[in-house]
């Protein structure tokens, strides 16, 4: 299992994933699951995945053999060169059904789950910042202003603080505190989510990615802000009104 959240913003986007992945309480492994590609002054794009790894990995890679092709057949079309966002939004579809039509009898045959679900963040000159989730059959949907956030895998603890603070116009410190505590809250509830964590800021037309980093088990600030959260609930419960 893994944890991704995407938070879409009037001043941005705030992405934040763990590397998790599980295949039994003995089996534990890490793996990225957030990737980003730029051409800054052009485009960034990123892309957060969840569900059963060979077909995100798979997903991945026929999309990194298109940009490779591009460069000895200028013609062949790209998550880079595509005319928009939403174009994006849909050749990660194709892949994404290209590689289950692909695995899907032999996968079936053995009962494994080709479930997943992957994340579209992006903005290229010219257009405007979106964000999609994308289905297993290819199919998606758009963050809107009603919806200003997506997340993926084991979503459920971290969804209420999101529920509560988030908007449209919330600032991008204020989402990326909201994100690391949405991510903090599953990490204490779910053993089959763990970091080290991959965050990215893409600012609105700035069409480069102004953070990228990797939040490790020791890092001093993720551990400060856990802290400080546990100690502002345990405050608040502690302050609720008496109901008997």
């Amino acid at each position: 299992m893994t944890y991704c959240v995407a938070i879409k913003l009037d001043a941005g986007l705030v992405l934040l994933s763990d590397t998790r992945t599980n295949a039994g309480l003995d089996n534990i492994s890490r793996y990225g699951k957030m990737h980003c590609w730029e051409n800054p002054g052009e485009r960034a794009i990123a892309l957060l995945t969840a569900g059963n790894l060979s077909i995100t990995q798979g997903v991945i890679t026929r999309l990194e053999k298109q940009i490779e092709m591009s460069a000895v057949e200028p013609e062949t079309e790209t998550i880079l060169n595509a005319d928009s966002i939403f174009r994006v939004a849909q050749m990660v579809g194709e892949a994404m059904r290209h590689v289950h039509d692909r695995h899907r009898e032999g996968m079936e045959a053995q009962g494994t789950s080709f479930n997943s679900t992957i994340l579209v963040g992006g903005q290229r000159k010219g257009g405007s910042l979106r964000l999609y989730l994308v289905y297993s059959a290819g199919n998606f949907i758009e963050a809107t202003a009603d919806t200003p956030f997506f997340q993926i895998g084991e979503h459920k603890y971290g969804k209420p603080i999101l529920d509560r603070v988030i908007t449209s116009s919330t600032e991008l410190e204020k989402a990326k505190l909201a994100a690391c505590v949405s991510m903090d809250s599953t990490l204490r509830s779910n053993l089959s989510v763990g970091m080290p964590l991959d965050l990215a800021i893409l600012e609105t037309d700035r069409l480069a990615f102004s953070e990228r980093r990797r939040i490790e088990q020791d890092d001093g600030d993720f551990a400060a802000l856990s802290e400080a959260w546990s100690k502002a609930l345990n405050s608040a419960f502690h302050d609720l009104p008496h109901l008997l």
